[in-house]
């Protein structure tokens, strides 16, 4: 309908269409009274194009899942190449060969002894199945515990918008509205290198966060089947870093007391804190490992919930002992072409050399051009994952009024020196394709630099 291929065909009518999607598109986390339309028509790289011909750097990765740039040629084909050949094969008792041989490439790319895919289509619902498998693995392994029957999570973690998942997270502002319809979790307090409770120091900041989980686990252990958690970096909770060592010390305490650690690497898998999934950067296995954003380049919904032959072999039986969950595009085979040509282009273009490359100069950026602003109070980074937290006061790190809007405010003046950005709250976020090139490095820093001056 807006392709404009011949002489007399009208050009697309873009105000009519502004109006269409105020009326009729019900936009995710979206105050659609104040909404105002930005349509992408195109996009190539880490550009997008909306319909008037404005372009803009893709600044967070089309919200944290894009990894090699848009409309790449391999994963193109890719897809194009598997339609000839068929479109959707159920998962269930039935299968097709992308997505066997996707299922055994992650089962070699992942840490240590994680062999079994179970696909689904987003990350809640491959949180979801985790949180349910891990659930039903305490019924029905040899030594069944079924008795253990909650969660740990952090404070302020976020796992996705379905009720299980939603119960795990922690992000009121999100959340509290559905209150009566979640299950009962052991919250935890979240580890915050920036804010660290009083007295606690640099330095001492993982023990101390250690030891208050291992309170919980030695009075809570028998009840408890999982604690899920973000590796290295909680995501909607502001991008909050966690201290060195702290994910290896947690993965030591549920072996110890004998729970099963869910690694949610949703945002932060796929080489966007410089190795291919977080968990490697500290030595970890989790028992189940989440999956999804950038799994198929950013291209198509796909999600994997993987897990360690020990909880898979819980699950072999006759009867009861099925897993019975499912998705109807569970597996599908175009997410599967295109999940593997983007693991061909991770091998093919050294993508994490890059991201090495690109997060060393971001930082240099981040700190000359950024550190020194009155508002400015954090700066934070993991690889291609970045955050510029603003306050009203950097020596009590005082929040500033979340009525100014002032994140959102920013953001919308980095648009008019051609740079997407979408805050939370008054954190910027800058994450950026995995292709990113260092001009493109610059003109971000460059547009946030602008947006503070606007404040």
């Amino acid at each position: 309908m807006t392709s404009n291929n011949s002489e007399n065909t009208p050009p697309p009518d873009w105000d009519v269409f502004a109006q269409w999607d105020r009326h009729y598109v019900w936009h995710a986390f979206t105050q659609m009274q104040d909404y105002e339309p930005l349509m992408i028509e195109s996009a190539k790289g880490c550009v997008l194009t909306d319909v008037r011909g404005n372009q803009l750097i893709d600044g967070v990765s089309s919200v944290w899942c894009n990894v090699h740039g848009h409309c790449h040629p391999t994963i193109n084909a890719a897809i194009t190449s598997q339609l000839e050949k068929v479109a959707h094969v159920t998962s269930l008792g039935m299968s097709n060969p992308i997505t066997i041989e996707l299922a055994r490439r992650l089962a070699e790319l992942t840490p240590g002894s994680l062999q079994h895919t179970f696909f689904s289509g987003d990350g809640a619902s491959s949180v979801e199945v985790g949180l349910k498998m891990a659930f039903q693995y305490w019924h029905q392994r040899e030594n069944p515990k079924p008795q253990k029957n909650t969660y740990i999570a952090l404070g302020s973690a976020y796992h996705g918008d379905t009720l299980g998942s939603v119960s795990v997270g922690g992000v009121a502002r999100f959340h509290e509205m559905f209150e009566p319809l979640l299950f009962n979790v052991i919250r935890i307090e979240n580890p915050n290198t920036y804010r660290l409770p009083d007295g606690v120091t640099d330095q001492q900041a993982t023990q101390y966060y250690l030891d208050e989980l291992e309170k919980v686990l030695r009075k809570h252990h028998q009840q408890v089947a999982a604690m899920i958690i973000e590796p290295l970096v909680q995501g909607a909770a502001g991008l909050v870093m966690q201290p060195a060592g702290y994910l290896r010390g947690v993965r030591d305490l549920t072996r110890k007391y004998d729970v099963l650690l869910i690694a949610d690497e949703v945002a932060v898998g796929f080489g966007r804190t410089g190795t291919m999934f977080a968990c490697e950067q500290e030595n970890v296995t989790p028992d189940i490992l989440c999956l999804a954003k950038g799994l198929t380049g950013g291209y198509l919904a796909m999600s994997a919930t993987i897990a360690t032959s020990e909880v898979w072999e819980a699950f072999l039986g006759e009867g009861i002992k099925t897993f019975y969950h499912g998705h109807t595009y569970a597996g599908n085979p175009l997410a599967a072409a295109a999940a593997m040509a983007s693991l061909d282009v991770f091998e093919q273009e050294q993508t994490l050399a890059n991201v090495a490359i690109q997060s060393k100069l971001l930082s240099e950026l981040l700190n000359t051009q950024l550190a020194e602003h009155p508002l400015v109070g954090d700066i934070r980074q993991r690889g291609l994952l970045a955050a510029v937290e603003l306050v009203a006061d950097k020596n009590s790190k005082t929040p500033l009024d979340p009525s100014l809007n002032s994140g959102s405010k920013v953001c919308r003046a980095a648009r008019e020196r051609g740079v997407w950005l979408r805050p939370l709250r008054d954190t910027l976020v800058i994450m950026p394709p995995l292709s990113v090139s260092s001009d493109q490095i610059r003109t971000i820093v460059d547009a946030v630099a602008y947006g503070l001056k606007k404040l």
